[in-house]
């Protein structure tokens, strides 16, 4: 009662925008919702990525820790890149992760082939307490939360650590960008990950370096497959 109490004193003062048309309401309406390109197969990670309509499916794929790639759109729409940008910057609007796995639902829906989930354990990419405490969130977390609920999918937020304090990726190159990751994460509870695939949850997909990191540490401590799942790819 007073969460719900609480939820509609804040509509009251801080009233929803559309982010593409600015109609009131909610943060993506329906007509903005509709002009959005997604993506609809599954992306393999060789060196000339390319759509494809399933994992394992690409001849010329080189071994990695991550198996693949997710997404349902190109960080150069420029409704996502906003939409991704206020869910991880100020003013932090942490309830587009409502949106976002909304979106991510619709994409499932979407792809030529559907992928079988219901044995894949959840987990979202940690943050550096750090972090955590400038945000108030993690947006991974949060985006995990959602689409595990969306899918009845077991989410863990105990599993995957950050022990490692690392510089913005942003503001690195490529090969800067996997120095500055190399033994970031530490694995908590493996019995819980033995011989399971792990869907790994990020917000945006760049050089890739942090979730093959994340998934050479999952697959080190005995997960079976490791697939990335992001609200967008650049």
């Amino acid at each position: 009662m007073i969460s719900k109490l609480k939820e509609l004193i804040l509509e009251i003062l801080f009233p929803r925008f559309c982010f593409g048309c600015q109609r009131e309401g909610e943060y993506l309406c329906i007509d903005c919702r509709a002009t959005l390109d997604f993506t609809t197969r599954f992306w393999c990670l060789c060196e000339n990525p390319q759509q494809i309509k399933s994992p394992g499916k690409c001849k010329n794929c080189q071994s990695k820790n991550l198996d693949g790639l997710y997404f349902p759109f190109s960080y150069q729409i420029p409704l996502i890149k906003e939409l991704i940008h206020y869910f991880k910057y100020p003013p932090f609007v942490k309830d587009l992760a409502k949106v976002f796995s909304g979106l991510i639902k619709d994409y499932f829906f979407l792809l030529e082939e559907k992928p079988d989930l219901s044995d894949f354990l959840v987990l979202p990419l940690p943050l550096t307490k750090k972090r955590l405490k400038w945000r108030g969130y993690n947006q991974a977390r949060e985006l995990a939360l959602y689409f595990s609920r969306e899918f009845s999918l077991e989410m863990r937020d105990d599993i995957l650590m950050k022990i490692k304090k690392t510089l913005p990726q942003t503001e690195l190159n490529k090969k800067e960008r996997k120095e500055n990751i190399r033994g970031a994460f530490l694995i908590k509870n493996k019995s819980v990950i033995k011989n399971r695939k792990i869907l790994l949850i990020d917000d945006v997909y760049t050089t890739g370096a942090t979730l093959e990191e994340a998934a050479k540490t999952l697959k080190g401590a005995g997960a079976q497959k490791v697939f990335g799942l992001v609200i967008a790819r650049e």
